[in-house]
């Protein structure tokens, strides 16, 4: 065994370490470069199944209006226009939509600067976040006390009507708070009526007595955070299509705290035409399609701006739905499966019983702002089916298309139920201006930062001191890779303080390698020796130090938001990466200069 331990050859990697080595370092270089070269501000055209402008008509109508387009290509089932200025962004889009016949074809978009060939392999620039790249940033509260009450709302008019079907006389519901409801009744077996019908049809209520013969009603706390879950996701849902609306592709939408939400819109500059989007109020109806001259009726456009004629007055709003899922049929087809409250499922029993054989339409509607304040409805049919036969609180509705399509109408028929209102509660617009400022300044600060360590590096350490320059360079180069690979990473301007953090936490692993490698020499061992002990002996601690820091970025990320994360993120990457290049290349690059080295007077 002393034999085999005394002949074990020292600082030597077998081959295949330094493949994965060259190789990691290649494909972490392919994808930085992109983010050297930046993005150009663009305008996207979308066919949306009609004929778009030649190339020449587009460059031409540019030209006339003092835009310089830097290049127009046809990428698919769409036209991107690459502009020469990103100032002029806003311009070109108002410029396009005049041979554009309609406004949400435009899109206002970022296009990588990057040559074609480093794009063809999938490598993209780092993205930026608000604050380098500049826009809007609204803060929404949502207001799920709403929807708490708009259940006590519901079960009032339930209990109401089950005291008539029951004789139940005397009985009167008052509202107490939000989410409670007090039931004053004139004897037990009124009681008693009451409670078998509250745990059949509405579990999701807590029953206790009160004074009398009266029950108290509460929402069980289960209930309200699966209320307010839901209603939150809803409103993210429901967010994020309406941003399509204002052309933007990279928009943030997230949930922050328990009822809030936060959007970011880079690029954008105009926070009215956000709030007229952002801040709108959706809801939801079934309609008894009419023919004219049969009633009081209106007209409502379907998706693809036909008139529909409805009668006027509703058979049944949004807030009866409980559920609404998307599946297959019997026959492989797309379908939406509805379930209603109880009261719902009557309504609809004794309309559908009456009105087989005949259309219905549901309806989507829009509550919005104008420019003065002024709210303002949109109304859109989402849906026309024909009644098959009588229908309960349980029923599908067929026609909607792929199960894609099918998917969003479910989404927007839960929504019509429990989507509710919101306040924005914070606003912050950043010029763009002002985020070229900050990656000026963030970046110099970088520069300065990897500048000063690497003097110091060089004539601390000498030697071994040229070696771990060479690793910061390559920890840095594989940071960034890792920020432009990774899907939904973003760069802020926290973020770049992380990476300045990074450069000093790099360094750190190599200057307790290097002060361990310096001990064993004191001790009389050979640098060979010496190399070997102390990468071995500074492993542990530099493990240590990199997981207890590693526990905190894990921390910041999972419960901080926006700018946090984007700290966390790179502290998080950095710390991977300086381990990788401050243990593994560092290694590599000594074993093969000083591997073999047995002087024992050597300064370093």
């Amino acid at each position: 065994m002393r034999k085999t331990k005394n002949q074990r050859i020292l600082n030597h990697y077998p081959t295949w370490k330094y493949v994965v080595l060259v190789v990691t370092l290649f494909v972490m270089l392919l994808s930085a470069i992109p983010t050297w070269y930046g993005e150009d501000a663009s305008v996207q055209i979308a066919a949306k199944g009609e004929t778009v402008p030649s190339v020449v008509v587009l460059q031409q109508h540019l030209k006339n209006n003092g835009i310089t387009a830097k290049r127009i290509e046809q990428q698919g089932d769409k036209t991107v226009v690459v502009l020469e200025d990103e100032g002029q962004q806003t311009s070109a889009r108002a410029s396009l939509a005049e041979v554009v016949s309609d406004k949400s074809q435009l899109t206002l978009a970022l296009e990588p600067a990057a040559p074609s060939w480093l794009q063809n392999l999938g490598f993209e620039p780092i993205k930026l976040g608000l604050d380098l790249r500049g826009g809007v940033q609204f803060l929404l509260d949502v207001d799920v006390d709403q929807v708490f009450k708009a259940q006590g709302e519901q079960l009032t008019d339930e209990l109401r009507q089950q005291f008539r079907q029951d004789g139940i006389r005397g009985a009167r519901v008052e509202t107490s708070g939000v989410d409670a409801l007090y039931v004053r009744l004139a004897d037990a077996e009124a009681n008693s009526k009451v409670r078998h019908f509250i745990r059949t049809n509405y579990p999701q209520w807590q029953v206790t007595n009160a004074s009398g013969h009266g029950v108290k009603l509460t929402l069980k706390e289960s209930e309200k955070t699966a209320l307010r879950n839901l209603t939150v996701q809803q409103n993210l849902q429901t967010m994020r299509s309406r941003i399509e609306e204002l052309g933007i592709t990279e928009a943030l939408v997230q949930r922050q705290g328990e009822n809030r939400i936060r959007i970011e819109l880079p690029g954008v500059q105009d926070p009215a035409a956000a709030k007229n989007v952002i801040g709108a109020t959706a809801s939801l109806a079934f309609y008894a399609v009419k023919q004219p001259g049969t009633g009081s009726t209106m007209e409502i456009p379907d998706k693809s701006g036909k008139p529909v004629r409805v009668a006027r007055k509703p058979v049944l709003g949004g807030d009866h739905i409980v559920d609404a899922r998307a599946s297959f049929g019997q026959m492989g087809m797309a379908e939406v499966n509805i379930t209603l409250d109880h009261a719902g499922g009557n309504i609809m029993s004794d309309f559908s019983r009456q009105n087989i054989g005949k259309p219905m339409a549901t309806a989507f509607s829009e509550y919005s702002r104008d420019s003065e304040g002024n709210a303002k409805q949109t109304s859109e049919i989402i849906s026309v089916a024909t009644i098959q036969s009588q229908l309960g609180n349980r029923f599908r509705i067929t026609g909607a298309g792929s199960i894609q399509d099918a998917q969003e109408l479910a989404l927007l028929l839960r929504a019509g139920s429990l989507t509710a209102p919101v306040t924005i509660v914070e606003e912050r617009t950043i010029g763009p201006t002002l985020g070229a400022e900050n990656i000026q300044n963030g970046f110099a600060a970088l520069g300065l930062g990897l500048g000063m360590t690497l003097l110091f590096m060089a004539f601390w350490y000498r030697r071994l001191g040229w070696v771990a320059n060479v690793a910061l360079v390559m920890n840095m180069v594989m940071l960034f890779g890792l920020l432009a690979m990774i899907p939904g990473a973003v760069l802020t301007l926290p973020g770049i303080a992380g990476l300045v953090l990074t450069v000093g936490m790099a360094v750190d692993t190599n200057v307790l390698i290097f002060e361990r490698i310096k001990d064993k020499l004191k001790e009389g061992r050979s640098f060979a020796q010496s190399i070997d002990r102390g990468f071995s002996s500074a492993f542990s601690t530099i493990f240590d130090a990199n997981f207890t820091t590693m526990i905190t970025a894990v921390v910041l990320y999972a419960i901080g938001n926006g700018p946090i994360q984007g700290f966390a993120m790179t502290l998080g990457l950095g710390l991977l990466t300086s381990m990788f290049t401050g243990i593994f290349a560092s290694r590599a690059m000594i074993n093969l200069v000083w591997g073999r080295d047995a002087s024992r007077e050597v300064r370093i």
